[in-house]
């Protein structure tokens, strides 16, 4: 006999409780905006997202043109240059989890939780968060939040770009 639990049986079930040690999760959630930009020729920016202070950089987000036929929107991939060279190079791509297309300018929520796509746990250290972006026939910008993370104690910062990308903000929590 087979058994299927869809999303509504799940959560009618209480799905939390079939899998306590995901109630406990930690938790990254970033908000960031792309400004609306007056230029003659707009394009959506390639995004970058990782975090640093782990034994190697880890990619949590990716955003290029993944509709690009044979999957050529990844040579673009090496202009998003910071994370390029620390993540981006040793990446394959399309990542499952990770890759995305690129967004229109406005406000964007992402939320991160360990143990799920390949991100684990973050044991108490110091840590960067980074956000980059880069435009064809445009600019490229990387905001940088550093944060100590004890384990437990819920954790926010945030930065400013000044022309591709406007706030960035981060909270870390169980």
């Amino acid at each position: 006999m087979q058994t299927r639990l869809t999303g509504l049986t799940f959560a009618a079930l209480g799905g939390a409780g079939l899998f306590p040690a995901a109630a406990g999760a930690q938790t990254i959630d970033v908000t960031l905006t792309l400004p609306k930009l007056t230029v003659a020729e707009y394009h959506k920016p390639y995004v970058a997202i990782w975090i640093e202070g782990t034994p190697a950089p880890k990619t949590l987000a990716i955003w290029y043109d993944v509709g690009k036929r044979n999957n050529a929107g990844t040579k673009w991939l090496r202009d998003v240059r910071t994370w390029w060279q620390r993540a981006g190079r040793s990446q394959t791509v399309p990542a499952d989890g990770i890759s995305g297309a690129t967004r229109a300018p406005g406000v964007h929520k992402l939320s991160f939780t360990a143990g799920r796509g390949g991100l684990a746990a973050l044991p108490a250290g110091n840590y960067t968060i980074v956000v980059e972006a880069a435009r064809e026939t445009g600019g490229r910008e990387a905001v940088r939040i550093p944060f100590t993370w004890n384990g437990s104690r819920a954790v926010t910062g945030s930065a400013k770009g000044s022309a591709e990308l406007g706030t960035v903000s981060i909270s870390i929590h169980r």
